[in-house]
């Protein structure tokens, strides 16, 4: 193999994994936050968020950040709004919150469709340690939430 060949396959070999390596960054709503069609308070006022809606961290800007919501609508907010706490959305018409993460496990609670549940762990096995806001904690399938 020529020379220029194997430099240039190295080159694309190294710079695979990174672009395998970017995380998608999701982030909370700390607080009732507008939500603008462009980076400015000058911008079109498009709808009021609730505290605790998980969003989608596209592009960011210094004061600026694009964000995409559990509808697939991408909006800007200011970014002193948001919080690196962690939150999902209910997506399924009802999940069944487990009291551990298996199939078998009882019932914890029942949270419906665009229920905000705050993260309290990491995902293993296909569950997702979880609390909903009365204080009611357990385990629900990543496949019935939004935001991970």
């Amino acid at each position: 193999m020529p020379m220029n060949v194997r430099v240039i396959a190295l080159a694309a070999a190294l710079a695979l994994p990174a672009a395998f390596a970017h995380a998608i960054d999701y982030r909370s709503v700390a607080e009732p936050a507008i939500l603008f069609d462009s980076p400015s308070e000058k911008g079109r006022r498009l709808f009021i968020v609730t505290p605790g809606t998980p969003v989608e961290v596209v592009v960011s800007l210094d004061k600026w950040v694009k964000v995409r919501d559990a509808g697939g609508s991408i909006n800007w907010i200011e970014r002193r709004v948001l919080s690196d706490k962690r939150t999902v959305m209910v997506t399924s018409a009802r999940a069944i919150v487990k009291q551990r993460g298996a199939v078998d496990a009882p019932p914890a609670f029942e949270a419906v469709k665009d229920v905000v549940l705050e993260v309290t762990g990491s995902a293993a096995d296909g569950w997702l340690p979880v609390r909903h806001k009365d204080g009611a904690s357990g385990f629900v399938r990543v496949t019935e939430v939004w935001g991970l």
